[in-house]
């Protein structure tokens, strides 16, 4: 199993609009060989923003690196630009790799 994870620091009072962009967008992962699944889950809220975290989960790393690599991938972020003054600093992209699973 393979964990794809981005971190986001979201503007305080931005939530809603947030999550409005993950529920309206296009949504093609499930089109790809070696994915699972895929979340996004809300944090703890700061004094100037609130965490979220998307995860995907995946086969294995090659099956997410194809992903990352394909026209899907390149289609579902061609909007990244749009959300400029939505977060306080960059997204933080973490990778894992499962060691031990039930």
């Amino acid at each position: 199993m393979f964990l794809a994870m981005n971190r986001f620091k979201v503007v305080k009072g931005r939530e809603e609009e947030f999550e409005d962009i993950w529920r309206n967008r296009e949504r093609r992962l499930g089109d790809m060989p070696g994915f699972v699944s895929f979340h996004l889950l809300r944090g703890a809220t700061e004094d100037d923003h609130t965490l979220y975290a998307s995860h995907s989960i995946w086969e294995n790393r090659d099956a997410f690196e194809e992903w990352r690599r394909s026209q899907q991938y390149r289609d579902t972020h061609r909007q990244a630009g749009k959300t400029s003054g939505l977060y306080l600093g960059q997204p933080q992209p973490e990778l894992f790799t499962a060691v031990e699973g039930a």
